[in-house]
């Protein structure tokens, strides 16, 4: 349990950090250069690696271990947001260099932690729904956190002071997983060795093609996530410029979100282990998507955004740990790493997409239709369920729970090899 708690700790943690630098660049490019496309190129900038860095170095964590990527990979975005925070003084040019390896850094460390996380859980003994629910939980109240006072520290601290708190963040990530999180088991001795880096890379992509279900989800989660991504990065930042002036109301926004995401995960934290995952997910996604992004489109008062905003959040709270717990049980442990950082790849691959049309479609057609134009293909998305029931209501299929194990010792020595596990030992998924 000490495994489980201190990752959920160390993610706690490093979400804080992220959302002030998910509030921080955007606005320092957009008061710096007065330009809706160079904003979210620079969100582009750190999301494209981001999203590639899994599935190319998934084979990389299976072998050297994901308690050791994940430490290091912290330890270098610390270093990485460091120079961050005063890459705007070497130009436009020096800061999206930098916003690249700050994404790759990212991406490489929160793909060690999706592997670390479904072992972690079935040495603990919680059944999975409710841990995944408790781990977005605690992801959800770590950004409300973030975003509360994000927009206070950006206008009182400034964004590059801001992005130096995230580096520190990261540091205190890694001690965390250092101090408190155990590596996996060593694999059996009579388990294969280790599959070239290709071939690792192609049995992801082949194992995705057999399966209906997660090819749905994956396309549901890059329309989207494009739309998701276009909203945070692009659109909430212009309404609140345009419509209000201040970065305070920034934070404003994500806090209602997050606000409604933690009540709501409250309450499913107590219902997951028998909830019907596909009604769930199904009208949690349909009430949670594109009505937020519509009365942002007809409003110009702060006070209904945040009512959608908060609607949103609370209706949407189970759709991240139900997708969650559906992946790890239904992909085998031996294949988790580059099976779910390939998912992680296509349902992220819609969120540089979506800073970048956002941000030409804003200058083009303008902010309101924008926004009705978005909703629309969201809602188009979370029909898919609707129109395919056969193939969604797998969701409802839970295997037996595993039997815990004897939790080893965070001062574990050798490699942190992934173990053989049975299918259903259930990350963190392409998030909402």
């Amino acid at each position: 349990m000490r495994g489980l708690v201190g990752l959920l700790i160390a993610g706690t943690v490093s979400k804080v950090g992220s959302v002030l630098t998910f509030l921080a660049i955007p606005w320092l490019v957009l008061v710096t250069t007065g330009s809706p496309a160079q904003m979210g190129l620079a969100a582009a900038a750190e999301l494209l690696p981001y999203v590639l860095i899994g599935p190319l170095g998934a084979p990389l964590v299976d072998r050297i271990g994901p308690r050791r990527v994940s430490i290091v990979a912290d330890l270098a975005s610390a270093a990485v947001m460091a120079a961050v925070a005063f890459g705007q003084h070497g130009g436009f040019g020096v800061l999206l260099v930098l916003l690249v390896l700050a994404g790759a850094m990212r991406g490489l460390g929160d793909c060690a932690k999706r592997v670390l996380l479904p072992s972690t859980i079935a040495v603990s003994g919680v059944d999975m729904t409710r841990a995944t629910t408790v781990y977005d939980g605690a992801n959800r109240l770590a950004g409300m956190l973030g975003a509360a006072v994000g927009g206070v520290l950006i206008a009182g601290l400034g964004a590059p002071r801001t992005v130096l708190l995230d580096g520190v963040s990261f540091v205190v990530c890694a001690a965390l997983v250092a101090a408190l999180v155990p590596a996996p088991a060593p694999a059996a001795a009579d388990a294969p060795p280790p599959e070239p880096y290709l071939a690792a890379l192609r049995g992801g992509v082949d194992y995705l093609r057999g399966d209906r279900l997660m090819l749905g989800i994956l396309a549901m989660l890059f329309v989207t996530n494009l739309a998701d991504q276009a909203n945070a990065a692009v659109f909430v930042p212009v309404w609140v410029e345009r419509v209000l002036g201040s970065p305070e109301a920034l934070g404003w926004v994500s806090a209602s979100f997050g606000l409604g995401a933690v009540l709501g995960n409250l309450v499913f934290t107590a219902l997951a282990p028998r909830a019907p995952r596909y009604a769930v997910f199904t009208i949690g996604f349909l009430i949670g998507g594109s009505p937020r992004l519509a009365v942002m489109a007809l409003s110009d008062e702060l006070t209904p955004v945040l009512v959608a905003a908060f609607a949103s959040g609370l209706a949407i709270a189970a759709v991240n740990p139900i997708l969650g717990a559906t992946m790890f049980e239904r992909v085998p442990a031996h294949l988790q790493a580059r099976v779910l950082s390939l998912s992680n790849a296509i349902g992220f691959a819609g969120i540089p997409l979506g800073s970048l049309l956002g941000g030409w479609a804003v200058e083009r057609l303008g902010l309101t239709p924008t926004l009705l134009i978005f909703g629309a293909c969201y809602l188009g998305a979370n029909l898919l369920p609707v129109l395919s029931p056969g193939v969604w209501r797998q969701l409802d299929h839970r295997p037996a729970p595993p039997r815990p194990r004897e939790e080893p010792s965070a001062a574990t020595t050798g490699p942190d090899a992934v173990p053989v596990m049975a299918s259903g030992a259930g990350e963190k998924v392409p998030s909402t």
